[in-house]
């Protein structure tokens, strides 16, 4: 029976949930840009404190850990690591991409078969989104990688298939597949730590931990830092 703390902080989403064997206890989540950092520790804390338990009661603690934002990344896995170095705890990642396409059929259950094709996108820059395929089964058909998105996108996908988008990253689809029936667009299906709760069980049944000590967010892009416009920092 575990006990885990889920931390997503991936996508503009700032999203903590308890939960004990995959069933959800209790949920902190805004959709906010630039507040992880903020309401992260505050949200740890009001999570625990409606179940009445305390950080010492935790089996694990699991992040989601990418891709997403570099800044966001960086703050849920700093804030996971802390915990589990203070507490003794294992800390657990999950893909942020397989975590959005489980919430995905949470919100959409009853509303898809088994043709149906879903595809998590997290918005990267211009017209550029992080994305995978998953089946109705919820396994991944391909591994997560950049995809340029333009009107003759997902051409070969949508030919024996309905294609499903959520995240962030749906929401440039809208125009740009507005004739393009076979393709259903959920923007308002973001990221959510919900998702993580039945991959951090099965993760913590398989004891499948990361090490503490060298575990990095997974970026999918090296980060390239901008050209400072400050006079003088050039």
């Amino acid at each position: 029976m575990a006990l885990i703390l889920n931390i997503d902080t991936a996508t503009p989403v700032c999203s903590v949930a308890l939960a004990r064997d995959g069933k959800l206890l209790a949920l902190r989540e805004k959709n906010e840009k630039n507040i992880h950092a903020e309401v992260l520790n505050n949200f740890v804390m009001e999570v625990i404190a409606e179940v009445g338990c305390s950080l010492s009661d935790l089996d694990a603690v699991a992040v989601s850990k990418g891709p997403g934002s570099y800044t966001g990344l960086r703050i849920g896995v700093s804030s996971a690591k802390g915990l589990c170095y203070s507490l003794d705890k294992p800390i657990i990642g999950i893909g942020t991409i397989d975590s959005m396409a489980q919430f995905a059929a949470q919100e959409l259950k009853g509303q898809f078969n088994e043709n149906d094709l879903f595809i998590p996108m997290i918005d990267a820059r211009r017209m550029e989104v992080y994305g995978a395929f998953y089946n109705h089964k919820l396994e991944a058909k391909t591994e997560v990688k950049p995809h340029i998105l333009d009107e003759n996108s997902f051409l070969e996908e949508t030919k024996n298939n309905h294609i499903i988008l959520t995240g962030d990253g749906a929401a440039k689809c809208q125009e740009i597949f507005k004739e393009r029936d076979e393709i259903k667009i959920y923007p308002d299906i973001h990221c959510s730590s919900r998702g993580m709760l039945q991959l951090s069980e099965e993760a913590f049944n398989k004891q499948d931990f990361e090490d503490v000590a060298y575990f990095e967010p997974f970026y999918l892009k090296e980060f390239i830092a901008g050209i400072p416009k400050v006079k003088g920092l050039r």
